[in-house]
């Protein structure tokens, strides 16, 4: 299956400076539940953000130009399709896990979306999620993180 993952401000923000406008502590522990096992989809700047790979999971990174040197759970591919090859043979979800070029280039394989919503505004966020992202799926489960987060689960109708 290919997940969509990502945490959201009220107006679709999803970063600013090439890192996350917050820092949640439950939020990134989900993140870390639901991804742990699984295969991680992310552009090349979401994966210098990162500064490691990401443990216990596999790690592609996508870039056109770039090189990595190698290292234990970590592929670096050169388009979507690379990425998509590599479904049939893999016994894991793939998620995707930004930034907001990689969603929009998988946004017709995504089959859900686990949303999390941010309820204070990110001031001077400069990346945004793709506009209705979320037409044609229907929540499924909702969930409370804390006061300020709530995750909703969406699956394609």
């Amino acid at each position: 299956m290919i997940i969509g993952i990502v945490a959201v401000d009220p107006n679709g923000a999803i970063g600013k400076g090439g890192a996350l406008p917050w820092h949640y502590a439950a939020d990134l522990k989900f993140f870390k539940e639901q991804t742990t096992g699984h295969a991680c989809v992310m552009g090349w700047r979401t994966w210098q953000t990162l500064g490691r790979p990401l443990p216990r999971r596999l790690n592609l990174v996508l870039s056109r130009t770039a090189n990595l040197a190698p290292q234990p759970g970590v592929v670096l591919l050169r388009d979507k399709a690379d990425v998509l090859s590599l479904r049939p043979y893999l016994a894991c979800d793939l998620f995707i896990i930004g930034g907001a070029q990689t969603y929009r280039a998988f946004l017709p394989e995504i089959e859900r979306w686990i949303v999390t919503e941010v309820s204070q505004t990110a001031a001077a966020a400069d990346t945004f999620m793709p506009a209705g992202f979320l037409q044609g799926f229907q929540p499924t489960e909702t969930r409370q993180l804390t006061d300020d987060l709530r995750v909703t689960f969406y699956a394609k109708s």
